[in-house]
């Protein structure tokens, strides 16, 4: 929200699981401040996150002026660690937030 609140202040966002609504409540969006946010953002979501599913986060995703990028990490929970990537997310994170950033220029 300070990112929405304060444009300019970073130069992009990397969000590790967004909690888009409380589990079993998807009408209690928390994508208000969305269409204020001008900052591009690297998303990284679990595709069994219990906080909102990947469609739901593509649709929020429309919501943001300002590019954005979602990474879906298969047969992950809102944790997103699981014992078969344990060993690989970290880079493959990095490496996607590193893309991300270079393909602004």
């Amino acid at each position: 929200m300070l990112a929405a609140a304060s444009p300019g202040l970073i130069d992009a966002l990397l969000l590790l699981s967004y909690p888009l609504h409380p589990p079993k409540a998807p009408a209690q969006m928390r994508t208000a401040h969305f269409a204020a946010l001008h900052t591009p953002a690297l998303f990284v979501h679990g595709t069994g996150d219990i906080f909102g599913t990947i469609t739901e986060m593509d649709a929020a995703l429309e919501l943001i002026p300002a590019r954005t990028r979602l990474l879906p990490v298969e047969s992950a929970g809102h944790g997103l660690m699981t014992a078969r990537n344990l060993s690989t997310l970290p880079d493959i994170i990095t490496s996607a937030f590193t893309a991300f950033l270079e393909a602004r220029s």
